[in-house]
C-alpha cells in the first residue's frame, strides 16, 4: 500500500467591512503623524533651515535669504558656503565661503586684490563682489592648521571673516553644515564647492 500524502488547502475569506468616517480619519491622522515624525528627524539630523543676515555674502546671497543646510554627515570642501557656529563677540552664526582647508597655504595680494591658494592665483570672478583689498590683523601668508578651515565672505571688502583674529581659523567641529539650496526669495541652487554636486 502506498503512502499518500494528503494536502489540504484552506481558504481564508476576508469579509470587507464598510469603514466608518471616524476610522478613516483616524487612519489618515496616524499616517500624517508618521510623516511628520520622519520629516522632523530628517531636519533634526540631516537638514536645517538658516536665515542670512547682513551683506557679507553678496552678490551670492542677500540679506533675508533662507537656506537649506546639509549638516550630517559633512566634511568642509574648498568653495563650500558654510554655516559657522564658532563662538565670537557677536555670538551669532555666520555664513561664509571655505577658502582653505587644513595644510593649505593662503596668501592675499591686498594691493591687487588677488587670493592665492598653495601658490596658485584663484579665479573668484564667479562669486566675489569685488577683489580683496581689505585686510584686518591676520598676517599673510599663513597656513591653515590641522582641524581648521579658512573662510571669507564673497563681499570681500565688507565681511568680517578669517582675515580677522576676531574670527580667525574655524575649527571643523564649529562648521554646522553646507548651504545647498536657497529657499527664498530666489529659490534654487547656489554656487558652492563642486557647483552643488
Amino acid at each position: 500500500m502506498k503512502n499518500k500524502r494528503q494536502t489540504e488547502t484552506y481558504y481564508v475569506r476576508f469579509r470587507e467591512e464598510k469603514r466608518g468616517i471616524v476610522a478613516s480619519l483616524y487612519e489618515i491622522a496616524d499616517s500624517l503623524k508618521t510623516s511628520v515624525m520622519v520629516i522632523f528627524i530628517l531636519f533634526l539630523v540631516a537638514v536645517r533651515v538658516v536665515g542670512v543676515s547682513g551683506e557679507s555674502m553678496m552678490p551670492t546671497l542677500n540679506d533675508g535669504d533662507w537656506l537649506m543646510v546639509r549638516s550630517a554627515p559633512y566634511s568642509p570642501q574648498r568653495g563650500d558656503i558654510v554655516i559657522i557656529t564658532q563662538p565670537w563677540e557677536r555670538g551669532n552664526a555666520l555664513v561664509k565661503r571655505v577658502i582653505g582647508l587644513a595644510g593649505d597655504k593662503i596668501d592675499i595680494d591686498f594691493l591687487n586684490g588677488y587670493v592665492y591658494l598653495n601658490g596658485e592665483k584663484q579665479d573668484e570672478s564667479e562669486y566675489v563682489r569685488e577683489l580683496t583689498h581689505i585686510n584686518y590683523d591676520m598676517k599673510f601668508p599663513l597656513t591653515v592648521p590641522e582641524g581648521h578651515v579658512f573662510v571669507m565672505g564673497d563681499n570681500r571688502n565688507d565681511s568680517i571673516d578669517s582675515r580677522s583674529s576676531k574670527i580667525g581659523f574655524i575649527r571643523d567641529e564649529y562648521v554646522l553644515g553646507k548651504a545647498i539650496f536657497r529657499i527664498t526669495p530666489d529659490t534654487g541652487k547656489i554656487y558652492g564647492g563642486d557647483k552643488n554636486e
